[in-house]
């Protein structure tokens, strides 16, 4: 690790930053995946152009929290400082490190990403070389309830790059959507609402910029009717009875560092 330090430094690019960090990994062992907007942008042409490019203040990343110790190693050896304070509260299922020469932060999330609800990340890990899969990166966004602006950019460029597949992880795969939310009602009902929005926000989208490729749209259409007409599992079907009567729904915490 002290080689690869004192070989290269860290790099204002993000998406060339969170490849040196995944290869430096990868060297020590540690199958560590990019997610987030950056992770978009890393599989998705149009993440990088106007009108769905953004900025990226934090790089994010998904890891096994078994392999925290070694990850952690990694990111100091790679010149990141840890959020002590941070690491020490949260440090069972999240991490922080930061990037003194860039001031970036590095947001490391440990066998699952859990906003709103819970995206067990654990068996899913090494099925891309660098990023987690397009459906995973998709469902991280449609699990947040109160969607902002840079979600809605990172979901239209998937949905507009890339096709909807079935158990194929080179696309947005459907079967990862039945599975994540056939079986949990409060999954369905944010994934529902959040594409819903997502629909309204492409429509503009596309009106106003028609480079944006418009089958963005068809394919929020095909998410929304997938969600709609999914089989539904027994515990599915009695949580839905009590509907929103009950929050169905975690609140993320205010973190300022997260994407």
């Amino acid at each position: 690790m002290d080689e690869v330090q004192i070989e290269r430094a860290s790099w204002a690019d993000p998406l060339a930053e969170a490849t040196r960090v995944v290869e430096a990994a990868r060297a020590e062992g540690v199958a560590l995946r990019v997610t987030g907007g950056v992770a978009v942008a890393m599989l998705c042409e149009s993440a990088r152009r106007p009108p769905l490019s953004r900025a990226y203040q934090d790089i994010d990343f998904a890891v096994r929290s078994r392999d925290a110790d070694r990850v952690g190693r990694v990111f100091t050896a790679l010149g990141y400082e840890p959020e002590e304070e941070f690491n020490v509260l949260h440090g069972q299922r999240r991490l922080f490190f930061l990037d003194p020469a860039q001031d970036r932060q590095a947001d490391v999330f440990l066998d699952k990403i859990e906003m709103c609800h819970q995206l067990d990340l654990r068996d899913r890990l090494e099925r891309l070389e660098s990023t987690l899969t397009p459906a995973d990166l998709l469902l991280s966004k449609l699990q947040v309830l109160e969607t902002n602006n840079k979600d809605y950019l990172d979901m239209a460029a998937l949905l507009s790059d890339l096709p909807l597949t079935e158990r194929d992880d080179r696309g947005i795969d459907l079967s990862r959507l039945r599975d994540t939310c056939g079986g949990d009602w409060g999954w369905w009902k944010t994934a529902t609402l959040v594409a819903g929005r997502l629909r309204q926000f492409a429509e503009e989208v596309c009106a106003r910029h028609p480079e944006v490729d418009a089958a963005v749209v068809g394919h929020v259409d095909t998410l929304l009717d997938e969600l709609e007409h999914m089989p539904k599992s027994r515990k599915w079907k009695m949580r839905a009875r009590i509907g929103e009567r009950v929050r169905w729904h975690e609140l993320p915490e205010d973190i300022d560092h997260s994407e």
